[in-house]
């Protein structure tokens, strides 16, 4: 993997009108700029990821993510990230605006694919709209049929690129100009709709978000000398919970109410209990699996609520790990899981020690 994905996020965003840079604002639950970050990382086509900023970021914790200072101008910012990585030895790399949040991995495999055979690949979308250009003081007709409107990501070969960048001190507004300009061949492909670039505060509100809800629930007996998981990890505790797999009712109860808000079903239908191959599997393997669906299907984790129901362990105790080891297997903030504890004075299975349940209602954010 010799690709470099570098985002450019130094932008003053003026039109945007807010004291908050547009980059940084939330959209769907997270900022901005991690749109682009995350679907970067979870393509796994990246070795390394630089951000090019004028504003620190703190929050960034993955070692293979580098922040940068960026330029006054946008072709400056990306002189910088590749005189960066220029000794890194990346074969290639993609330059993306972090004002376009809305592209997809699909996009990204396509034009890492495409780069296979070619030096540079571009994104576009033709347009519908009657075009007109203006000379001086003159307005003529353009053919729109022979209009592109490209995007990005565009992808690069980057010693190319990089001797391209070199002898450039012009501002230009993207990388596929330095191509043009110097009768170098650039492969378009098509784009995606959705991958408009946010300009003001009402290009915010362009992409029709539907809401789904799932709810989830699983219970399963506590029996002696088996380890206890909840919530993916292991919980000091006298019995653990049997199950085909390692009996985590946290997790188990989450990918039911994931399953349900996309409408896939259920958990037993995807992993049967008269399976061998799933013998004693780890629940958050089986997690994993359903977060790629997910994606994949355009989806975006709202928040969850889940109520773990026992006497015992006391879940106040355990609560900020469980939840820490959530939000790191699901890629959500902490403060998009609420976990509560509920007893059931001593009634039953649950109020005997004797098992445990978990209910989880889960919220989905979806593309319409």
């Amino acid at each position: 993997m010799t690709n470099c994905f570098i985002l450019l996020a130094a932008g003053k965003g003026k039109r945007f009108k807010s004291n908050n840079p547009k980059q940084f604002t939330n959209y769907i639950n997270k900022p901005l700029f991690m749109h682009s970050v995350d679907k970067a990382i979870k393509s796994k086509l990246f070795k390394s990821i630089i951000i090019v900023s004028n504003i620190p970021i703190k929050s960034i914790k993955d070692r293979s993510i580098k922040v940068i200072k960026g330029g006054r101008e946008r072709y400056q910012s990306s002189q910088k990230a590749l005189n960066f990585i220029k000794n890194k030895r990346f074969k290639n790399v993609f330059i993306h605006d972090a004002a376009r949040p809305n592209f997809s991995i699909k996009l990204l495999k396509k034009l890492n694919s495409s780069l296979k055979k070619n030096k540079a690949v571009v994104p576009y979308i033709k347009t519908n709209n009657s075009t007109k250009y203006k000379i001086k003081n003159k307005i003529k007709n353009l053919n729109r049929a022979n209009l592109i409107l490209t995007q990005t990501p565009q992808c690069f070969d980057f010693k190319t690129l990089f001797n391209l960048c070199k002898l450039n001190n012009t501002k230009i507004t993207d990388e596929a100009t330095l191509f043009l300009d110097n009768n170098k061949k650039i492969k378009f492909i098509k784009g995606e709709e959705n991958n408009f670039k946010i300009t003001t505060k009402s290009d915010l509100n362009k992409i029709n978000i539907k809401n789904f809800y799932g709810i989830g629930f699983d219970i399963h007996k506590l029996i002696k000398n088996k380890k206890l998981y909840l919530g993916g990890i292991k919980i000091p505790f006298h019995s653990g919970l049997q199950g085909h797999s390692d009996g985590d009712v946290i997790i188990h109860a989450i990918i039911d109410g994931l399953l349900g808000a996309m409408r896939k079903k259920d958990i037993g239908t995807l992993y049967p209990s008269n399976k061998r191959r799933f013998k004693n599997i780890r629940s958050r393997n089986m997690l994993f699996p359903i977060l790629k669906r997910l994606d994949e299907d355009g989806y975006f984790i709202n928040n969850f609520d889940i109520n773990l129901i026992c006497e015992r362990p006391k879940v106040s105790k355990y609560r900020e790990k469980i939840i820490t080891s959530l939000s790191n297997l699901l890629n959500v903030n902490k403060d998009q899981i609420n976990l509560k504890g509920k007893t059931v004075e001593k009634l039953g299975l649950i109020g005997k020690e004797e098992a445990i349940a978990c209910e989880v209602i889960v919220s989905l954010n979806h593309y319409a």
